[in-house]
């Protein structure tokens, strides 16, 4: 991935993905952010600090509420839909006959004309166990329909989350359009080399959920010692890690204190042996679902 310090159509640092499209390497997680208020309060807080991404998903149940958040703050600080990168994902309930169906409905939810990234949340299916071998003919099923959607414009670039090696290598055989983006944890403690090989193989931008470890790597001893020496906070540590790295974060708080910490990760450098003490970490630890069983 080409990665860039400035661009044209975002305030903030982005990648380019392989349809060409650019993607801000820092945007809002909005999971557990539910109802209109609390939505709307982080996105604008979001706005104000130089977000220009944000990613929702079906389970998450909060589209409608993003898509109005900012319909109503974009005016507010002089941007329009353009200006801003958004992502949702498929739920796993609607893996493989109903993909269709679930990706018009996120269209529809989020009501901002087309989706710019859209993503299948998980390689399994709501309701068959995870070694069922009805999953990997869903995957192909999704796919073929989301291949379908982004010929139409609706979703200008799509990808997967939570997809192994196998899984990649297995979408890269059968896809008419390869992924944009692969979308998984990665955190100093999951450094997850193999998914990065087989990306960079593909040509596929490796994207990080769960950055701070659900809050756990924060307290961590190297991680807190890096902070201190760079006057940063153990957070911000954490997700500059990965944006050095060329890797997009998604850090999610409803907090605004805590949304604008996140975002100045961009006016410092950590050194090489910060940068390596802290790879060092690695120990293969998840703290969010595995989807290494899943046929």
């Amino acid at each position: 991935m080409d990665s860039s310090s400035s661009s044209s159509s975002f305030s903030s640092p982005s990648v380019v993905l392989n349809t060409g499209l650019q993607m801000p390497l820092l945007g809002l997680g909005t999971y557990k952010l539910w109802g209109s208020e609390q939505v709307y309060q982080a996105v604008d807080a979001a706005l104000a600090a130089g977000y220009r991404a944000f990613d929702s998903a079906a389970v998450y149940r909060n589209e409608a509420e993003l898509g109005r958040a900012l319909q109503e703050l974009l005016p507010k600080y002089g941007l329009t839909r353009e200006d801003v990168f958004i992502t949702s994902k498929l739920g796993p309930k609607d893996q493989g006959e109903r993909a269709m169906e679930g990706a018009l409905h996120s269209l529809s939810q989020l009501d901002l004309g087309y989706i710019d990234l859209y993503l299948i949340h998980w390689p399994g299916t709501q309701g068959l166990p995870v070694a069922d071998q009805r999953n990997p003919g869903n995957r192909a099923q999704s796919w073929a329909r989301l291949e379908e959607l982004h010929g139409q414009g609706k979703l200008r670039a799509i990808g997967v989350s939570n997809y192994t090696p196998a899984h990649m290598k297995e979408l890269m055989q059968s896809c008419r359009i390869p992924p944009a983006v692969l979308q998984v944890e990665f955190h100093p403690q999951l450094y997850q080399a193999d998914l990065r090989s087989v990306c960079e193989e593909y040509g596929v931008c490796f994207q990080a959920y769960s950055s701070l470890g659900k809050g756990e790597l924060v307290t961590d001893p190297v991680v807190v010692e890096v902070a201190k020496n760079y006057k940063r906070t153990p957070a911000q540590v954490l997700l500059r890690w990965a944006v050095q790295q060329g890797v997009p974060v998604l850090p999610k708080s409803s907090n605004p204190d805590r949304i604008q910490e996140n975002a100045k990760i961009f006016d410092f450098t950590l050194s090489d042996t910060d940068m390596n003490r802290l790879s060092a970490l690695d120990c293969q630890h998840k703290y969010c679902w595995d989807p290494s069983e899943v046929a």
